[in-house]
């Protein structure tokens, strides 16, 4: 049976929707963030060393990081599934850019905001407070709000190019993306100069296997 130890608020949601995509049976254990530090509890850590979500378990396998698990789950259970594109053709290799530029470009600069947020929201010293602020403002004015315009701009045109991020036809690396985009809305906003990016949210919100993997999961502020 695959054991899904899922965070809220995280990553481990978009495994839960591929689950449902793929139609396979699996347990969940569910794990809350501390609610000062918003970190995943300690007891991740019995699972996978770090201490992140999402991880699974299938059997005596363990699998971590989101990529990993949807190569490893479309690999082993996807076949007829039509999640991954054949091999050898230009939907296939954008599929497996999609599936590493996600994290390994897109998310990098949400996650400086996020931290610079917090920079600037935290209680400190009052005689720091106007430094510390000062310092992350730039920071985001002159580096990560412009990044995270690049990327945006760059998957808005990506879009509007062919319906799905491989092409004319729903993938695993939709997914995978998803949480890029529900990310960049919740922490910034998309608005009217990204519509493409917009209409695909709505298009993966209202498919039945997400709005199962909701059901299933429980709470997911990030799409707020």
């Amino acid at each position: 049976m695959i054991i899904v130890h899922h965070l809220n608020n995280s990553r481990s949601q978009r495994i839960l929707w591929l689950l449902e995509e793929l139609g396979l049976d699996y347990e969940i254990k569910k794990y809350q963030r501390d609610a000062k530090t918003m970190l995943a509890p300690p007891e991740l850590r019995a699972i996978h060393p770090l201490g992140k979500s999402p991880v699974i378990t299938d059997g005596d396998t363990m699998v971590a990081e989101s990529g990993a698990i949807i190569e490893y789950l479309t690999e082993r259970y996807g076949s007829g599934k039509n999640l991954v594109p054949a091999a050898g053709t230009p939907d296939k290799l954008r599929y497996t850019y999609f599936l590493h530029y996600a994290e390994g470009s897109a998310m990098t600069p949400l996650l400086m905001k996020l931290v610079f947020d917090k920079v600037e929201s935290s209680p400190m010293p009052f005689f720091v407070k106007p430094i510390a602020k000062g310092i992350a403002q730039k920071v985001k004015s002159s580096y990560i709000m412009p990044q995270i315009a690049s990327h945006l701009g760059y998957l808005e045109g990506e879009l509007s190019q062919r319906r799905w991020f491989t092409g004319e036809a729903f993938s695993a690396a939709d997914i995978q993306v998803s949480f890029v985009l529900e990310a960049a809305a919740a922490r910034g906003g998309l608005g009217a100069n990204y519509p493409k990016l917009d209409a695909f949210l709505q298009r993966i919100h209202a498919r039945p296997a997400y709005q199962r993997a909701l059901e299933r999961g429980g709470k997911y502020e990030l799409i707020k």
